[in-house]
């Protein structure tokens, strides 16, 4: 199967809704079982990986479990080369744009291409950008956050990745953000470029999700909210913003 194809033919005629999971906050066998309603519900396609504790063993261990409830392609996300996994579909292959770490830029990428190359898994290439208040992964990636009210930052980092060939940008206010990526933001992100735009961080309703998706994403991220339980109706509602 072809990653890309698949994804760009889909968003054609439609949003796309991804569940993201991270490897090191449930067990495999737990992490199938949202995924399978997730699937259920109407979700495009599983992410894995998290900005920290992933390893080697339970970022396999979690992709097999998941890959044997659902057919959607699994996508993963990852923190690093330092764990890699051979049962992925496709890998979103990134750059964090604006970290002040050059490990962040190219050096994790330059140390895990051969791997990935070795592997035979999809590459995604992608431009990945920081918002305000970028919680977690802001900190470990060093990045110097998007401040909520420069929307022109943000479209410039964004052309940048376009015109340096990447497939995709991915604007992301942090897993567990107060607030999602700002609607005037997304507008001047989506105006500025020709290729998909995915938004993440700060999603927990259906009522953000619409706001997002109307606002000019091509695809709509949310991962916290299946993290603690409950979550079959608020996600439903969710991705049923998404598709309407």
């Amino acid at each position: 199967m072809n990653i890309q194809a698949t994804l760009l033919e889909k968003m054609r005629s439609e949003t796309l809704h991804m569940t993201l999971l991270d490897p090191n906050k449930q067990p495999p066998e737990m992490a199938a079982m949202i995924t399978g309603e997730a699937c259920d519900l109407g979700t495009d396609a599983i992410m894995v990986g998290g900005s920290t504790g992933v390893t080697q063993a339970n970022l396999d261990a979690t992709i097999i479990a998941i890959k044997a409830r659902v057919d959607v392609p699994i996508i993963y996300f990852p923190s690093g080369a330092h764990a890699i996994s051979p049962h992925a579909d496709a890998i979103y292959f990134m750059s964090m744009l604006n970290s002040r770490n050059v490990e962040m830029t190219t050096r994790q990428q330059m140390k895990g291409a051969p791997v990935v190359r070795k592997l035979g898994i999809e590459p995604l290439s992608m431009g990945y950008i920081i918002v305000a208040p970028g919680m977690k992964v802001g900190e470990v990636g060093q990045a110097d956050c998007i401040p909520r009210d420069r929307s022109d930052i943000a479209a410039a980092y964004a052309l940048s990745a376009q015109y340096m060939g990447m497939q995709s940008v991915y604007l992301e206010a942090g897993s567990g953000a107060p607030q999602h990526v700002p609607e005037d933001m997304i507008r001047a992100v989506r105006g500025a470029i020709d290729i998909p735009l995915l938004v993440g961080g700060g999603i927990r309703d259906a009522e953000s999700a619409a706001r997002v998706r109307k606002a000019g994403a091509n695809i709509v991220v949310t991962g916290t909210i299946v993290e603690n339980g409950g979550y079959r109706e608020r996600l439903a509602s969710i991705i049923q913003a998404i598709k309407d």
